[in-house]
């Protein structure tokens, strides 16, 4: 789950040890045009004290003003749906035909004591980066925890909805650099779960980005033992080949969803004459997003950083049949990533 909605949760923890009534409302459903997809979270307090965002701001005012003059329910979940009609769709300034369904749930006075502690058991396993399934029956406010699949998502039936928490995506970096702590804390936000690879202890000894696993073993080595799947990402970044090259050989062989390379084009054609001497086909080397990231005219760390998350962003994001033209978009970029990671 990405940093916004881990917010959602920490927040609703935290206004437990209170005595105001809370919410916490989810986008169930969109339809048309929506500013937040399902399972977008926000939490609620009595007082019209909100975190997080299921509209982007208009549905966010209703929903205040309700729980501000008591109408919103303690003991059972409601489900809310919002522009419908083009009059509903111009006062919550929604787009163009947009719908936006929403489940809002108690989390404070009736809820039943077996489930009270469901949040904290969350929190725990997204922090020990596990992947958890929540289930909720709207008629009993029952919570049921299980583990969860990186590819299931939010369903809702309209007696039970299931939401799916914590880090859906991994990153695996190879390099303990500044480039590395910057792409690391950003990745973090973005719902991935972050792996950091290199066998060099001194670059090990400086490593101090949180919930970071830090891994010592050869790049190669360190691939093959994370299991790569469509779900995860391998970005190496020490500048340096023979650990670059080292994991690349492993990684453009798996089914990695996406594998890149620090450094400029000359650098990158070069690295793509060494992998053609192994044994990668011509579609395996194709593969290498090299150099890596969207060219936004990145030089420094963290610009660099940026460019390769934006890059992750728009390809998750956009239709399989426009990746082509990501990719082309990526590889013709003339910057020059010669930056020390």
């Amino acid at each position: 789950m990405d940093s916004v909605d881990l917010s959602v949760l920490k927040t609703l923890r935290e206004w437990q040890a209170g005595k105001l009534p809370l919410w916490l409302v989810t986008v169930v459903d969109t339809f048309g045009s929506s500013p937040r997809p399902p399972g977008a979270m926000l939490a609620l307090r009595g007082d019209g004290l909100a975190v997080g965002s299921v509209s982007g701001g208009c549905i966010e005012d209703d929903l205040v003003q309700r729980a501000q003059r008591g109408q919103l329910p303690n003991d059972r979940c409601e489900v809310l749906t919002f522009g419908v009609t083009k009059e509903e769709a111009k006062r919550f300034r929604l787009p163009c035909g947009g719908v936006i369904r929403v489940v809002v749930e108690p989390m404070q006075s009736r809820e039943p004591i077996q489930n009270r502690d469901w949040l904290e058991q969350v929190l725990q396993l997204v922090q020990a980066h596990r992947l958890v399934r929540r289930t909720l029956n709207l008629n009993s406010l029952q919570v049921e925890l299980d583990n969860a699949g990186r590819n299931e998502t939010i369903s809702f039936d309209d007696a039970t909805l299931t939401t799916v928490h914590g880090p859906r995506w991994r990153m695996l970096i190879i390099g303990a650099g500044q480039t590395s702590s910057y792409l690391a804390r950003m990745a973090q936000a973005l719902d991935y779960e972050v792996f950091v690879c290199d066998p060099r202890a001194e670059m090990r000894a400086t490593w101090d980005v949180p919930y970071t696993t830090l891994m010592s073993e050869m790049p190669d080595d360190a691939v093959l033992a994370l299991q790569a799947d469509n779900s995860t990402v391998i970005i190496a970044l020490t500048h340096d080949p023979k650990l670059d090259d080292m994991a690349l050989l492993e990684a453009l062989k798996s089914p990695a969803f996406y594998v890149g390379a620090l450094g400029s084009l000359a650098n990158n054609a070069k690295r793509r004459e060494r992998l053609s001497l192994f044994d990668l086909t011509d579609q395996e080397i194709a593969r290498l997003h090299g150099p890596v990231g969207l060219d936004i005219g990145s030089r420094t760390p963290p610009e660099i950083a940026v460019s390769i998350l934006a890059h992750l962003i728009s390809m998750r994001n956009r239709p399989a049949e426009s990746a082509d033209a990501v990719q082309s978009v990526s590889q013709s970029q003339p910057i020059n990533q010669e930056v020390c990671s």
